[in-house]
């Protein structure tokens, strides 16, 4: 086995049965992107679309290693994640505007213009840039020591985000809340029109730097509190006894099962509609198997 697979398989904690199926679904996926990223002398930009839990940041990992290792070029993988708020302008949201702000996650809560900034440098810039990174474990991004530095520019970019690709809905559609959180803590709607409309403005623009895009389809909206809920085990698991005692947002059970709750009005909407504007589809089976493959010419 190549070394590149076999820290590939250790980092991510997986067996070399997921090489077979990667071999098969994904490694054909890099094709698209060698002539442009050669040639037209900005980055050719991956967006992977997925719910919680689907194995979006262990494809945007193995495309990383695959374009460096079969292609020759240069590659980053980015998380929508890292570019979450700082846990103290969360808090100043909430405190602003409305109190679900303070937890990350919807569209209004991540730093979107450092996110285009980023691409923008990583695909156009010279020289070294350190790369956002956030903290789960303890609700906060790392420190400056902590960052990633890479040397830009960079051929391949792989970005993933449970949300990429979303579009804004109507006023109308905002009205009625669809679970309990929005019925009991935003009967005023208001935290899911800032949602909405900061989805409206700086997302799309984001959006617009993805040059091929992967979606990773859940089979629905419930499958996602199994997922997170073992996302959050894995998490735990990362973590040595002195930084579990420390971690401030490691979840239990019923606060996973609120927490996605958050997330369901616009992953519902994704599971619906975003298949129809994505190049390559792949729909997942309850345990992440892939059933389906479709590519596309997306209606953008």
């Amino acid at each position: 086995m190549q070394l590149w697979r076999h820290n590939f398989l250790t980092r991510n904690k997986l067996g070399s049965a997921y090489l077979s199926r990667a071999n098969q679904w994904f490694d054909p996926l890099i094709k698209t992107c060698a002539p442009s990223s050669i040639t037209t002398g900005k980055a050719f930009v991956f967006g992977i679309n997925g719910t919680q839990g689907s194995g979006k940041s262990t494809l945007a990992d193995y495309l990383c290693e695959l374009v460096k290792a079969r292609l020759g070029l240069t590659a980053v993988a980015l998380s929508l994640d890292d570019f979450y708020l700082t846990q103290q302008q969360r808090q100043q949201l909430a405190a602003q505007v409305h109190p679900l702000l303070a937890t990350r996650g919807v569209p209004g809560t991540h730093d979107v213009p450092l996110a285009i900034r980023t691409l923008d440098q990583l695909s156009s810039g010279h020289g070294e840039l350190q790369l956002p990174r956030f903290d789960k474990s303890n609700d906060d991004r790392v420190t400056c020591q902590q960052l990633t530095t890479i040397v830009a520019p960079v051929d391949v970019i792989i970005l993933e985000g449970w949300c990429l690709g979303a579009r804004p809905q109507s006023a109308i559609e905002l009205q009625s809340p669809i679970n309990r959180l929005e019925r009991d803590q935003d009967a005023a709607g208001i935290w899911r029109a800032y949602v909405n409309n900061a989805l409206a403005e700086h997302y799309q623009e984001l959006f617009k730097r993805i040059d091929s895009w992967i979606m990773l389809r859940a089979p629905s909206f419930k499958q996602v509190y199994q997922w997170r809920l073992e996302q959050e085990v894995k998490l735990a698991d990362t973590l040595n006894e002195s930084d579990k005692r420390n971690a401030s947002n490691i979840m239990n059970k019923k606060q996973i099962g609120n927490f996605i709750l958050h997330y369901q009005r616009i992953t519902e909407v994704l599971l619906r509609d975003l298949p129809a504007s994505v190049d390559h589809l792949f729909q997942l089976d309850e345990a992440r198997e892939i059933t389906e493959y479709r590519a596309q010419q997306p209606n953008r």
